[in-house]
C-alpha cells in the first residue's frame, strides 16, 4: 500500500520547492519564484503542500475572491508525476475546504484551457463528490487576453455544494 503525503499549509520557505514542482508538471504555466513564495507566505490558508519525507509531491494555490466571499478561486494544481493515480489533487481540494477560512464559500472557480483533461477529470469528479452543478464558459481567450499566444481559458464554476443546497446536510454551526 502507498503512503499518502502529509497535507499542510506552505510556509514561504516552501517556495523554492513549489516552483520546482510546477516546473516539473508540464504543461502548467510558470510563475515567477518570487510568486510561488508569495502564494505560500500570504495565501497559505487557502493553500496546500503535499510532502513525503521532506519531498514535495502536491500543490495547490487558491485564494477567496475578494468580492466574493463565497468562492474559492483555484489557482494551480500540481501533483508530481511520483504521486499520481492516488486522487491528491481532490484530497488537497478538500483539505482547504475543510479549513475554517473556507466556511462560508459555497462554491470553487478556476480557469482550465480545453486540452487540459486531467484537470477536466479533476474539477468533474469534484462536481459530483459534492453534489454541485459544474459550468464553464470562455472567459480569456486566446487573441483578447493572450496575444494568440495561449489557449483561451475557460471559467469553470462549480457550485452551490449540495450540503449547502439540502438543509439535511449542512454542517453544524460553529
Amino acid at each position: 500500500m502507498i503512503d499518502l503525503p502529509d497535507l499542510r499549509r506552505p510556509e514561504s520557505s516552501d517556495g523554492a520547492a513549489v516552483w520546482e514542482l510546477i516546473r516539473d508538471c508540464q504543461p502548467l504555466d510558470r510563475n515567477s519564484l518570487y510568486c510561488n513564495l508569495l502564494q505560500c507566505d500570504h495565501f497559505s490558508d487557502t493553500c496546500v503542500i503535499a510532502d513525503r519525507d521532506g519531498e514535495t509531491l502536491g500543490w495547490i494555490s487558491a485564494y477567496i475572491v475578494p468580492d466574493k466571499p463565497d468562492t474559492l478561486f483555484v489557482w494551480q494544481v500540481a501533483v508530481s508525476e511520483d504521486a499520481r493515480g492516488m486522487g491528491l489533487a481532490g484530497k488537497m481540494l478538500d483539505e482547504i475546504l475543510d479549513r475554517d477560512v473556507c466556511a462560508d464559500v459555497e462554491r470553487i472557480q478556476t480557469t482550465i484551457t480545453r486540452g487540459n483533461a486531467a484537470s477536466w477529470a479533476l474539477f468533474r469528479r469534484f462536481a459530483d463528490r459534492r453534489d454541485a452543478p459544474i459550468e464553464s464558459e470562455a472567459h480569456f481567450t486566446r487573441e483578447e487576453h493572450f496575444e494568440g499566444r495561449h489557449d483561451t481559458e475557460h471559467m469553470v464554476e462549480i457550485g452551490p455544494f449540495g450540503a449547502l443546497r439540502r438543509p439535511d446536510l449542512k454542517r453544524a454551526a460553529a
